[in-house]
């Protein structure tokens, strides 16, 4: 399991301008993601790590928290300030919280 020193927020303290960085697969992304978010799937975060900002809180969020807690782990290790969302996309949709999926579908989160 993952040390306790990866931070967790709620969903709901997530800011409209935040830095949300989905690292769910493709089609997973394609089907309900947060209008905002910045999509890196989690196998391709090591090497398009550079492409996270270092000068802002990151919130990285997945399907229910446990690819994001890695990610988090491993960005906050490597000098990013990172925060898993409690819950991912899950709690996302139960929050009621903007999503949108490719081609005008109905938003899901699978």
């Amino acid at each position: 399991m993952f040390e306790q020193s990866v931070p967790v927020v709620e969903v709901g303290t997530v800011p409209e301008d935040g830095y949300l960085l989905d690292v769910r697969e493709q089609d997973e992304w394609r089907a309900g993601r947060a209008p905002q978010a910045v999509h890196i799937p989690l196998s391709e975060l090591a090497a398009r790590a550079g492409e996270v900002p270092r000068d802002r809180q990151v919130y990285v969020v997945c399907r229910v928290g446990g690819r994001s807690a890695q990610a988090v782990q491993a960005l906050n290790e490597a000098g990013w300030r990172a925060a898993n969302v409690a819950g991912g996309m899950q709690a996302w949709a139960l929050a009621g919280r903007p999503m949108e999926a490719d081609g005008g579908a109905d938003p899901q989160v699978v």
